[in-house]
C-alpha cells in the first residue's frame, strides 16, 4: 500500500507464522485493490478488461459498500470522485471515465481485518496501525488503554492530539503523503481549509470513508456533519491551525 504497517500484539502464545501469513494476505489486498498496479482487479476493471460479475467476491462486496456509504455522508464519499473531472479518454493511464478509486474505504477494512485474523488466531490484545488507520484491542501491557497520537499535518515529528483507546479505531485522512489527492466529488477540486480530520468509533473502514468525507465537506460543513455521526467522533485540524473536536473526544483526550 506504499507504507509501513505496524503490528503490536502484546499476547505471548500468539505464532508468530500466524502475523506473518497476516501480511502475506495484505500484500494480496494490494495486489488486488490498487490503483498504481496494472494488473490488479481495480486497475483491470477500470480499464475495461474486467465486468463487475467477474471481480473477487471481496472486491465486489467492497464496491456494494462503498456505493451505501455515499448515502449518510451526502455523496462526499464516492469513489468516483477522483475521475469525475477527468472527462473523455484514459485518465493519466489509470483508467477510464466511470472508473472507481476504494483505497478510502480499503485501507481501514484491510486492517480490521486483518485484526480479525489475529484474534481469531488467539490475540486478544493488539492495535495494527496502516499509515493513520488504527485498530487498538485490549490493552497494551501495563497500560489501561491504547495511547494514539494524531500526526500533526504540518509535522512528522509533532503529535497534534493523543487520543487513549480500547476497542476502538481511529482513521486519519489529510495532506499527510499523497497531498491533495481528496476532492469534493460534487466539484471535483481539493477542498480548503483543512489539513486533516480523524474520526474515531466502533468500525475502522467506516470511519476511514466517514474521515474522507468530511475532508471533502471542508471544515464549516465537515465540522457540522461530524456532530450527527452517532458511535463516532472527530477531530479536524483547519489550515489556520485550529483543532474542532466533537464532544465525545473529551473523554478520550489524554
Amino acid at each position: 500500500m506504499g507504507m509501513p504497517i505496524v503490528f503490536e500484539v502484546c499476547d505471548p502464545d500468539v505464532d508468530p507464522g500466524e502475523v506473518q501469513g497476516t501480511v502475506d494476505w495484505l500484500h494480496w489486498v494490494d495486489a488486488t485493490f490498487s490503483t498504481y498496479r496494472r494488473d490488479s482487479e481495480i486497475s483491470r476493471l477500470n480499464h475495461g478488461e474486467l465486468t463487475r460479475a467477474q471481480l473477487h467476491p471481496e472486491v465486489s462486496a467492497i464496491l456494494d459498500r462503498c456505493e451505501e456509504l455515499r448515502v449518510p455522508t451526502d455523496g462526499y464519499f464516492d469513489i468516483r470522485a477522483p475521475y469525475a473531472a477527468a472527462g473523455t479518454g484514459p485518465i493519466a493511464g489509470r483508467g477510464l471515465p466511470g472508473s472507481v478509486d476504494p483505497s478510502g474505504f480499503v485501507k481501514g477494512w484491510a486492517v480490521a481485518e486483518a485484526v480479525a485474523r489475529l484474534r481469531a488466531a488467539g490475540a486478544a490484545n493488539l492495535a495494527v496501525n496502516a499509515g493513520g488507520d488504527v485498530l487498538a484491542c485490549g490493552r497494551p501491557d501495563g497500560e489501561q488503554a491504547w495511547r494514539i497520537g494524531i500526526q500533526h499535518p504540518r509535522s512528522a515529528r509533532d503529535i497534534a492530539l493523543t487520543l487513549a483507546v480500547r476497542d476502538r479505531a481511529v482513521a486519519t485522512s489529510g495532506t499527510y503523503v499523497r497531498g491533495r489527492h481528496i476532492v469534493d466529488p460534487h466539484t471535483g477540486a481539493a477542498p480548503d481549509g483543512l489539513l486533516s480530520v480523524t474520526i474515531t468509533g466502533p468500525d475502522l473502514p467506516t470511519a476511514d470513508a466517514f474521515a474522507t468525507a468530511a475532508f471533502a465537506m471542508g471544515p464549516e460543513r465537515g465540522a457540522a456533519w461530524c456532530t450527527t455521526l452517532g458511535g463516532y467522533d472527530a477531530v479536524l485540524i483547519c489550515a489556520d491551525d485550529t483543532v474542532l473536536t466533537t464532544r465525545g473526544i473529551d473523554a478520550l483526550r489524554v
